[in-house]
């Protein structure tokens, strides 16, 4: 398996910026007095991990790497839909050149793009898809749900009963996830006895729903776990644990958190999958500054007509831990292998 992990399902053509972007640079940066590139990064909420700990900083980080004069005015909604908005308008007032967004909700996003391509102010759908924007980055999220599918159906040797974790109905991507999951499940032997989508993603819903499951139909009758992503997988892995079950069935996962990546070694999850988040925040960056200081951008494809990069996902299991987020330098063994996962780490060879 390689380790670089950089290969883009991207058929690609040169994009020139339109005359109408480049105004609104100067423009904007009339607005705010001074000529610097202003870039607007808006993310959806802080209950998933990734955000706050990897997106922010690496894009940040690349931002300045590629325009030492570019500031990054950071947003975060909290996951609220009515938060963001203001938070777009905000962006517009404070002159941002770009908007890279990551929606709470992705059809309410829509209007938000409207209102700041009115103002000639390119917007990035980052992570999860806006229609209308003018460019989207994501992995390719049906293939992620097909994947997790598939490893719990191998776990279950394709039989026994299953409850899924599904996530946020505003999120545009846990359709897609939750799409790719029953191409695989619906084709399989296994039974899904009860479905629940997510609100907010939250790890607590998640525990509530499965301890509920538990009483409905009896820990024996559950053998398999689909949860969405590894905040889900916790909370269904903390409800099974509350039950006093010892030997727990498969749970997928996804993100790839550090809380995941133990949770694998100690045997209580059975995968996650990784989306190497700093190619994803890397080529947001880079698309922003070249839009910001009226570049061209290049290679992208074509996805619900809007230009796009679609990245690839990789399943981690125990077997491939130090060939996926170590080797990526996305966590080290330090940080996975804490005092309670030793024994774990060292059965696994990680080290």
């Amino acid at each position: 398996m390689t380790t670089t992990f950089q290969r883009v399902a991207a058929i690609g053509v040169a994009v020139l910026i339109s005359a109408g972007a480049l105004a609104a640079c100067g423009a904007n940066e009339a607005a705010e007095g001074g000529d610097d590139p202003v870039i607007a990064l808006l993310l959806p909420e802080t209950k998933t991990t990734r955000y706050e700990t990897f997106d922010k900083p690496l894009f940040e980080a690349k931002v300045k790497e590629l325009c030492e004069k570019c500031e990054v005015k950071y947003f975060n909604a909290d996951g609220k839909k009515e938060s963001q908005a203001e938070q777009v308008d905000s962006a517009i007032t404070q002159g941002a050149d770009v908007v890279v967004l990551d929606p709470v909700d992705g059809k309410a996003a829509a209007s938000a793009v409207k209102d700041a391509q009115a103002e000639d102010i390119p917007v990035i759908a980052y992570d999860r898809f806006i229609e209308g924007a003018d460019y989207y980055l994501s992995f390719d999220n049906q293939t992620v749900g097909r994947m997790q599918g598939e490893a719990l159906i191998e776990a279950m040797h394709d039989k026994g009963n299953i409850i899924m974790l599904n996530g946020d109905p505003k999120d545009p991507n846990a359709a897609q996830f939750k799409k790719g999951a029953h191409e695989a499940i619906d084709k399989s032997n296994l039974k899904v006895l009860a479905e629940y989508d997510n609100p907010d993603w939250s790890p607590d819903n998640a525990n509530q729903f499965t301890t509920d499951q538990l009483t409905r139909f009896g820990s024996a009758k559950i053998q398999g776990v689909y949860a969405a992503n590894d905040g889900q997988a916790g909370g269904a892995i903390s409800a099974l644990k509350g039950a006093s079950i010892k030997d727990l069935p498969p749970v997928t996962g996804q993100d790839a958190e550090i809380a995941a990546i133990q949770r694998i070694l100690a045997g209580e999850q059975t995968m996650t999958i990784y989306k190497p988040i700093p190619i994803e925040a890397d080529k947001a960056a880079e698309v922003a500054v070249a839009l910001a200081n009226g570049d061209d951008v290049s290679d992208a494809t074509d996805f619900q007509g809007v230009k796009s990069f679609i990245f690839d996902p990789i399943v981690v299991t125990k077997d491939n831990v130090a060939d996926t987020v170590v080797a990526d330098k996305f966590y080290t063994v330090e940080q996975i292998c804490t005092a309670e996962y030793a024994d774990a780490c060292a059965a696994a060879g990680l080290k």
